[in-house]
């Protein structure tokens, strides 16, 4: 995320727009092939008119209770809220688009692990209402047992929907409304020179491309936009968004009730 507050994003927004400095964040996995892919296909209207999304990141590196305390589990900004929420929040607001309402549930399961107590939070669920009417659902959680990479979403159109997930990371399940319902189902998608950002990697489709891969893509955005002088998505203002959307879950966790994004 931009900074360990809201707070901080602002100030880092601040100062990037006063010394108009070029300035970009490292949301990555939104840079593979395949979600760029996506982000295409919703643009474009390809599944029609976006009517629901669910997205979540899940891993499992502090599943067991018996994991010792570290510098992980102290700290808002170290916690689920801080750590993995961004990036599927920053996917969310790619992929759909502006966040307007939501109600969150933010909640530590293991509060006292072998070495100290747990002070942030381990997994948290919001309900959100998107600008263009679509409603969403998100999960994140440090805690999903067997879950690796699971930076994974859904999105339901009038025409059509889209599944990925990251644990494979070259693969984009597209379903298309048309044809005879004897013929009609989910696609499997291989990424590959078609795709963007694939072909600088590998000429054949359904070889892959990697985690690393997705740093790479990114680094070159940026060096691109030092070169041109122009903005590359996602600017500190994108994730300053990411980190409003953060802190309107945490007050919507802690009072109970929906609260509206544009209050922060």
């Amino acid at each position: 995320p931009l900074g360990a507050s809201l707070d901080d994003s602002r100030a880092m927004v601040a100062a990037a727009t006063a010394s108009g400095a070029i300035n970009m964040v490292g949301f990555n996995y939104i840079r593979t092939p395949a979600s760029h892919f996506a982000r295409q296909l919703v643009a474009d209207g390809e599944i029609g008119d976006v009517t629901w999304f669910r997205g979540e990141h899940t891993e499992d590196f502090l599943a067991d209770p018996q994991t010792p305390a570290t510098w992980r589990t102290t700290g808002m900004s170290n916690g689920t809220m801080g750590d993995l929420a961004p990036h599927m929040i920053n996917g969310a607001l790619a992929l759909i688009g502006p966040i307007t309402r939501l109600i969150a549930e933010v909640e530590t399961v293991h509060a006292e692990r072998p070495g100290g107590s747990v002070t942030n939070d381990d997994h948290a669920q919001v309900m959100c209402r998107f600008e263009n009417g679509a409603m969403g659902q998100m999960y994140f959680s440090r805690i999903s047992s067997g879950r690796k990479m699971g930076y994974a979403y859904e999105i339901s159109g009038t025409k059509g929907a889209i599944r990925f997930d990251q644990e494979d990371q070259n693969a984009l399940w597209l379903y298309r409304m048309e044809g005879p319902d004897s013929t009609r189902g989910f696609t499997k998608i291989l990424t590959g020179p078609a795709h963007p950002d694939y072909e600088p990697f590998c000429q054949g489709p359904g070889h892959g491309t990697g985690y690393q891969d997705q740093i790479i893509i990114e680094a070159k955005d940026f060096l691109t936009a030092i070169d041109t002088g122009k903005p590359v998505w996602p600017t500190f203002r994108d994730g300053m968004e990411v980190n409003r959307i953060v802190a309107t879950a945490l007050a919507s966790s802690e009072s109970k009730t929906w609260q509206d994004v544009a209050a922060f």
